[in-house]
């Protein structure tokens, strides 16, 4: 019986066939072993952020039908055919609220929906508001809850968002989000190189070496197919995501201002001079008094918004965050076709004093909308969730399969799967320099604008070759030593 050892792990002198395996980056090209070395490595590493972010991602998508069954009573009322005033419905939440002033207000957008009036609470979050629910057709007050963000999201879609976002353990968190994306682009684009590779090299070794084992064949098979069917949806994910997280989220913003590709935004001056820039915790600051806590002047600033070009049923009607400043209405809507036209509104002269069109805006500013909303499952509805939902189906089965993959060429002492192991370490610094520099050049840019994925992929070259050439020298000291104790036993 023959018994295959790892050359990593033996002292004894390898094969001849593991032993030409361990220069396969010259005869096969150093930059295939490097994506191959790096898409396998890089998925062991990055596959729990990848998965969690998949069935966490997955969850959010179906989160709406959920928010819908769990909050039935907050967020609908039997149809109402002829809805009291705005006033009166802000009137009952602030009475409900102690008198607060609202920070905005959206009116119900269906004859089944309820109006929301957000109110700033020093106790919350960033981002947080304490919601009244009102009946539109009785002014009952329906519930009393703490949403976020402009989507509104309630307690539980909150905390699956969070738990997406950075498994709500807050700002820390958010560094396995940001890894998640930042690796899924590289490892989706590594995968379709080498499995392009794979069928170019089987077409041409195949009446010469044996097919492998039927069930590794299925997994490589398996994880190669839906990572190539689901290569745009990865891509996409990648790129959306990336506009959330910590440091490259930065990063595009900047980039995305250079280029004026950010969506313009309405004045809300009176007196022709810009306002003051808002603090961080300028979300959570209460409406000065005034107009703003006169309900009578939600009728007035709804019904100027509807003579314009505010037609979308959700809006967002904020009064002036400070005074001498202009109410403002904003479509919020996400679905298709998805607008954000808005107007400034001065209440006491009854006319729009700025205005920002969503037809004028920059493609960029459009798409930037439209692919945020897709990555929510917001931008088409049912057909959005379920392609998300497929999505991460397969992205989880993608990492699942890695990992049988892996466990199946994991270099075990004794065993036949020891012959499935990856390319050799430090495959990178052992390809020709013009290829290693210019290699090194992109990774530098790409890690400039994406620091966590330059950061973690810089660690992986040192210590992939750190180790290699340590076992290296020490594969090389095996001979010698056998050499010497042959000598010596000789005299």
């Amino acid at each position: 019986m023959t018994v295959l050892v790892d050359p990593e792990n033996s002292t004894r002198p390898a094969p001849p066939d593991i032993a030409s395996a361990a220069n396969a980056p010259e005869s096969r090209g150093w930059f295939r072993s490097f994506v191959l070395r790096l898409h396998f490595y890089a998925g062991i590493l990055a596959g729990p952020f990848l998965l969690i972010a998949a069935v966490s991602g997955g969850i959010y998508a179906i989160a709406p039908q959920l928010e819908q069954a769990v909050y039935a009573k907050e967020l609908h009322v039997p149809a109402v055919a002829t809805p009291l005033p705005l006033s009166a419905q802000v009137k009952a939440a602030m009475d409900s609220a102690g008198g607060a002033t609202p920070v905005t207000v959206r009116p119900a957008p269906g004859p089944e929906d309820t109006t929301r009036v957000l109110f700033a609470d020093p106790s919350l979050g960033e981002s947080e508001y304490r919601t009244v629910f009102v009946n539109p057709g009785t002014g009952e007050i329906r519930g009393d809850l703490t949403t976020y963000g402009s989507s509104g999201a309630l307690p539980m879609r909150t905390w699956i968002s969070n738990l997406h976002r950075s498994l709500n353990l807050g700002e820390p968190g958010r560094i396995y989000s940001e890894l998640a994306a930042s690796w899924l682009w590289v490892v989706a684009l590594g995968g379709l190189v080498l499995w392009i590779d794979r069928i170019r090299r089987r077409r041409q070794t195949a009446p010469k070496k044996p097919r492998p084992a039927p069930g590794r064949a299925r997994t490589v098979w398996l994880h190669g197919t839906t990572g190539t069917v689901m290569l745009a949806a990865f891509l996409f994910l990648s790129a959306t995501g990336l506009t959330w997280s910590s440091h490259a989220g930065d990063n595009i913003t900047v980039l995305r201002t250079s280029l004026g590709w950010l969506a313009p935004t309405v004045s809300t001056s009176l007196d022709g001079k810009p306002p003051a820039a808002a603090g961080d915790h300028a979300s959570h600051t209460q409406a000065p008094a005034g107009a703003a806590s006169d309900p009578a002047a939600y009728d007035t600033v709804q019904r100027i918004a509807r003579a314009d070009i505010i037609t979308a049923p959700m809006v967002d009607i904020k009064p002036p965050a400070k005074a001498g400043t202009a109410w403002t209405v904003t479509e919020s809507g996400r679905e298709w076709p998805a607008t954000a036209s808005a107007v400034a509104i001065d209440p006491d002269a009854g006319k729009v004093t700025s205005r920002a069109d969503f037809k004028d805006f920059g493609l960029a500013a459009k798409l930037t909308r439209w692919t945020i909303a897709a990555h929510m499952g917001l931008l088409f509805g049912l057909p959005n969730q379920l392609v998300l939902l497929a999505v991460a189906a397969g992205l989880s089965a993608m990492v699942v399969w890695g990992y049988v993959m892996w466990w199946k060429r994991r270099p075990t002492r004794g065993s036949a799967w020891a012959m499935g192991r990856p390319a050799p370490r430090g495959a990178f610094v052992r390809g020709h320099w013009a290829g290693v520099l210019a290699a090194m050049t992109a990774m530098l840019l790409v890690g400039m604008f994406l620091p966590l994925l330059g950061w973690s992929l810089l660690a992986f070259i040192l210590l992939d070759t750190a180790i290699g050439e340590a076992k290296r020298r020490r594969r090389s000291s095996v001979p010698e030593a056998a050499s010497d104790r042959s000598e010596a036993l000789s005299r």
